[in-house]
């Protein structure tokens, strides 16, 4: 008997054990199980500020196959950021808004998270676990008031095709990276890398600069709370950036009369890119989600197409910086009407699968760790954790992002010295 009992509290200890091993997972692999009756009929609404959202409305078809009944919609709110508070007061409360970190601790938003629900509440029994952990954002209190539904990072559109027809290696390195180049111009092309560079916003020296300056910043938390607060003397910890942004312009690397060619930073970014003549284009991943489409577009990508991918752009010694970002993210009304069913949904939609899905359809970076389901991403995945920087985690505040992006431009451009540039940090305009 004693023995037996042994045995069976050994039994129950496993299981237990295997039952939290499933909960801290969130099985996140497990499919979709309704918990709520699936002939209940109502209606919920996304609001946001894309003009459109396909990726999202495949989702809504897929979860009407478990709920037939209920009637999805996404609504683009104009003017979102000065309106959403007055919708979520609305009569027609809408269920689901996008919103981002940069709201969080802002006193502008106070009325919008006023209405906001907790994530972290486990009665919800969201999967929250399939979500990388560097994209999720704790208030003060804890709480989670969004969840990433899109990530975004840094990097270049790598030409792979080129790359093998002159006979050379993708770079992993800093050295490598500017031999490469001189390679290349040897060879011909005026400009190995190429980047929107007509204006400070969405310019390639702040694609090339911000990973360095966040990584300067993220293992020292003084410098951080200095760059924060907007003190001169943290303007010392963008100079390794700023420089390599300076030396990549200096020897040809980047040929800025090429790039200020190109009218914007997404749409025709992608279509010089797909000349096929770019061996790497500096961009972001928001711009890399528009490639898909747009292979269709360009006469040239399918008179010959390519083989390309988003990588890391190498600036140091060990190599590229996996910067973390969310890019879109949803919150829920806890006020609005059908609550139960919007959780319901969102629990649906907060899962690897769906995720993934998702990301796939609109070319995004997935929030989930399954970065090699897009081959597109798969650099990403292979950067170690130990070059990988949430912003949002460590506390990257917004008014820190523009004053590195008006310096990698000016530098860039020649309006200011690395020095200047330095000296004036805090109130760069």
């Amino acid at each position: 008997m004693k023995k037996l009992l042994i045995t069976l509290l050994l039994v129950l200890t496993l299981l237990t054990l295997l039952a939290a091993c499933g909960q801290n997972k969130d099985d996140a692999d497990a499919p979709f199980e309704p918990a709520l009756d699936t002939e209940t009929g109502c209606n919920i609404t996304v609001v946001g500020s894309y003009d459109n959202f396909e990726a999202l409305e495949a989702e809504f078809d897929r979860f009407n196959e478990f709920y037939p009944n209920v009637r999805l919609r996404y609504v683009k709110l104009d003017d979102y950021n000065n309106t959403l508070a007055n919708a979520l007061d609305g009569n027609d409360k809408p269920n689901i808004f996008f919103s981002n970190t940069g709201m969080i601790g802002n006193p502008s938003y106070d009325a919008v998270f006023a209405h906001t629900e907790d994530f972290s509440d486990p009665a919800l029994k969201l999967g929250l676990g399939c979500i990388r952990p560097g994209l999720i954002n704790h208030d003060a209190d804890g709480r989670v008031l969004m969840v990433p539904v899109f990530s975004r990072t840094y990097g270049m559109l790598v030409n792979y095709d080129l790359f093998e027809r002159e006979g050379l290696s993708v770079p992993t390195t800093w050295e490598e990276l500017l031999s490469v180049c001189q390679a290349f111009k040897d060879k011909g092309y005026v400009s190995p890398m190429m980047g929107y560079s007509q204006k400070s916003s969405s310019c390639l020296m702040y694609t090339v600069a911000y990973p360095m300056f966040a990584a300067a910043l993220a293992d020292n938390p003084d410098a951080l709370e200095m760059a924060n607060a907007m003190k001169p003397a943290a303007g010392e910890y963008m100079r390794g950036a700023l420089e390599t942004v300076k030396q990549l312009i200096d020897t040809g690397c980047v040929d800025l009369t090429a790039c200020d060619e190109i009218e914007d930073n997404y749409t025709k970014v992608i279509l010089r890119f797909f000349e096929g003549d770019v061996p790497m284009m500096i961009c972001t991943g928001d711009t890399v989600s528009g490639t898909k489409k747009r292979e269709n577009q360009s006469e040239a990508f399918k008179n010959a197409p390519f083989t390309y991918a988003f990588a890391p752009i190498p600036a140091t010694a060990d190599g590229g910086y996996f910067i973390d970002s969310p890019s879109v993210e949803f919150s829920v009304n806890k006020d609005c009407d059908n609550l139960e069913m919007t959780n319901e949904f969102m629990r649906f939609l907060i899962s690897k699968k769906e995720l993934n899905q998702m990301a796939s359809v609109k070319r995004l970076v997935t929030p989930t760790a399954d970065l090699s389901f897009d081959t597109v991403y798969a650099p990403f995945g292979k950067v170690p954790a130990s070059r990988t920087i949430s912003p949002g985690v460590i506390g990257i505040t917004d008014p820190l992002t523009v004053q590195i992006r008006i310096a990698a431009f000016k530098v860039g451009k020649g309006e200011l010295t690395v020095d200047q540039a330095v000296a004036q940090y805090g109130t760069l305009e």
